[in-house]
């Protein structure tokens, strides 16, 4: 039985596998990838284990997420989180443009952090290089490390395992991660302050919840990638926008084989977006509330086609966030336009409804003596409110369905994946 706090969040499907335990405690706590449950964290069986599971609690933002001391001036910082300006524009260098998610915003501000002296080094996730399938955490110093992890990746990843070595090294790191992992980095920058000083920039993409490893094969055996090969690489967005899915292997004659492309649409909708985790389904924020500078789709304006050229949705959070983006405004790395602070619901409707379900869920699942992450400071209540009656209906009676068929009241255990 697990008695130390971090394996109890992990037990408790309360965990977002950020990766913030493990970063500070590499010795006592290591990342996994549990085909099913995601990265999560294995804390050593030992007394240097316990202690350090112990500490770490403090850096959790899986177990509860507190926006009490964010400021906010109107309803839209209510529901979103701080707004300070926003802007819909792109990277004004064609091939960060082309590579990036949706106009290689993100990838352009990274690099100007880079280029402006702002940051030595940027973290970041990207790609395994012994399995494409999988995500590792990099801090990159140059653009054709940020180049090379252009465009989303739909899998999951601990990119706070990074904040370990920037709290113990010397020079200033920019933060890359999605909203929870943001989350994580901002209360250990709270708790540690040798990583506040270490930590000039965070930037959060807009996320939808994170699928597991049987996702990702479910959408290589849609591509057709046969079972044995070797993948060489797989592309989830990017090349033009929103891109196209499209996977690389070798076959057994050492041939390299490229597979069909599919849109996103079909990609996302059809087979990965129903393996997300049960935490990122009671997720309540997914547009990085505490970071300087969330960045999204505008699909408010979507593209006519597949591969159209990329726009990004770029919000500033705080005020160094606003400083650096029109920063980057002036110096040219960006191609953008200011939008009226509303625009964030406009793009993301369907999240802000999502953020109401989450109220019903988590009453249903209090009723049935689930644990839940603790929130302060959201009104979700209010939101799920302003839900239709049959939305309400369903946040709540669907999720007892879940828990039914995924059988939530057992503990999570976490094993390898297969090669």
């Amino acid at each position: 039985m697990t008695t130390d706090p971090i394996s109890k969040i992990v037990a408790r499907n309360l965990c977002t596998g950020c990766g913030a335990c493990a970063g500070a405690f590499p010795q006592a706590i290591q990342m996994r990838e549990d085909p099913i449950h995601g990265r999560r964290p294995v804390v050593a069986d030992s007394l240097e284990g316990q202690q350090a599971s112990a500490a770490a609690l403090k850096l959790c933002a899986g177990q509860n997420s507190d926006w009490s001391d964010l400021p906010v001036q109107d309803d839209i910082d209510a529901d979103w989180g701080p707004v300070l300006e926003t802007w819909e524009g792109w990277a004004s260098d064609p091939e960060t443009r082309f590579k990036g998610s949706s106009g290689g915003a993100v990838t352009a501000l990274a690099e100007f952090a880079l280029s402006s002296g702002l940051a030595k080094g940027v973290a970041h996730i990207t790609a395994r290089k012994d399995d494409p399938r999988l995500n590792e955490a990099v801090i990159s110093e140059d653009r054709a490390g940020l180049l090379a992890a252009a465009g989303s990746r739909y899998a999951q990843a601990s990119p706070c395992e990074m904040l370990g070595p920037i709290a113990a090294g010397d020079a200033p790191v920019a933060f890359i991660g999605k909203p929870c992992d943001v989350a994580s980095a901002h209360r250990a920058a709270k708790s540690v302050p040798a990583l506040a000083d270490k930590l000039p920039l965070t930037i959060s993409i807009f996320c939808a919840g994170a699928p597991n490893l049987v996702a990702t094969q479910s959408l290589l055996d849609h591509l057709g990638v046969p079972k044995e090969a070797k993948v060489l690489d797989l592309r989830y967005r990017g090349h033009g926008w929103p891109g196209l899915m499209q996977a690389k292997w070798q076959d057994g004659d050492g041939q390299q084989r490229e597979s069909r492309g599919i849109p996103y649409a079909e990609g996302w909708g059809r087979i990965l977006q129903s393996e997300r985790r049960w935490r990122c389904r009671i997720c309540t924020d997914h547009t990085g509330a505490f970071a300087d500078i969330s960045v999204g789709d505008p699909w408010h304006a979507p593209p006519e086609g597949n591969e159209d050229a990329g726009r990004s949705l770029i919000v500033a959070r705080s005020p160094r966030g606003r400083a650096f983006v029109r920063a980057a405004i002036a110096a040219g790395v960006l191609v953008a336009d200011a939008r009226a602070r509303s625009v964030i619901e406009e793009a993301q409707p369907n999240l802000r409804a999502t953020h109401g379900a989450v109220w019903g869920r988590l009453v249903a699942m209090r009723a049935v003596g689930l644990p839940t992450p603790k929130l302060r400071g959201q009104r979700l209540f209010a939101t799920w409110r302003s839900l239709p009656v049959k939305a309400k209906l369903q946040s709540v009676l669907g999720t007892w369905k879940r828990i039914l068929r995924e059988r939530l009241w057992t503990g999570v255990s976490i094993s390898e994946p297969k090669a």
